[in-house]
């Protein structure tokens, strides 16, 4: 083979190697991008399909955070690793580890909270202030409880809310509380712990932007330079 041809062949070779996933090397400003003020978001699962619609003035920070995570398929192939009857239904840990790995201290700023935590409401969860990164929940009950704890509501299933009340919660919580996994080796391991150990438990095959709207600005009213004479 010609050295020509050797030479652009290790060009393409190492041009490859440095294709990197966003969501492995995510570049910092993006991430404080401004979303759209509203946004739908279709969910199809294995338990079929439910939208979620997701409300800037609710929740800014987190918003912002979630438009880039769908956008991006953040959530494709997440499971509901931890389905409580009569509370939350909680996922968000990327199937796969060096995703996970890459997002663990990715934190954002907290919200003030100004919606309450009610039935069919979507919030970050949260280990303390500011600790906010890719863990979301769906309330399957009416929640307020969690509002004084900072848990700032940031979407509502607008549609489907029958196929989140039909997710699999046979597991339960986690250990010792019950017998669903471990949030330590889902960090681990990722889907092929879950695959093997929990296999009934249910995940999101496609989670993407159908429909987002922006509040057009308010017009500026011009007010005439001089006052016109009367006649």
């Amino acid at each position: 083979m010609r050295p020509l041809a050797l030479l652009l062949i290790a060009a393409a070779l190492s041009g490859a190697c440095h294709c990197t996933s966003p969501l492995l090397a995510p570049a910092p400003t993006a991430l404080d991008d401004v979303g759209p003020d509203s946004f739908t978001v279709r969910f199809v699962t294995t338990r079929g399909a439910f939208d979620l619609k997701v409300h800037r003035d609710w929740s800014p920070n987190g918003s912002d955070r979630l438009y880039w995570l769908f956008r991006h398929k953040f959530y494709d192939g997440v499971r509901f690793f931890r389905v409580v009857p009569n509370f939350v239904a909680q996922f968000g840990m990327a199937a796969d580890p060096a995703v996970h790995a890459n997002w663990k201290e990715r934190s954002f700023s907290d919200d003030s909270t100004r919606r309450g935590n009610v039935r069919g409401t979507l919030s970050f969860a949260t280990s303390g202030p500011n600790t906010r990164t890719t863990q979301l929940f769906i309330n399957l009950r009416d929640n307020q409880r969690l509002d004084a704890r900072g848990f700032s509501v940031v979407a509502q299933v607008v549609a489907g809310m029958d196929v989140v009340d039909s997710l699999y919660q046979g597991y339960g919580d986690g250990a010792p509380r019950g017998k669903g996994p471990s949030q330590d080796t889902i960090a681990k391991q990722g889907e092929a712990y879950l695959a093997r150990d929990f296999p009934k438990l249910d995940q999101v095959l496609t989670a993407r932007v159908i429909a987002k709207w922006r509040t057009a600005p308010t017009p500026r009213m011009e007010m005439p330079a001089q006052a016109p004479r009367l006649p």
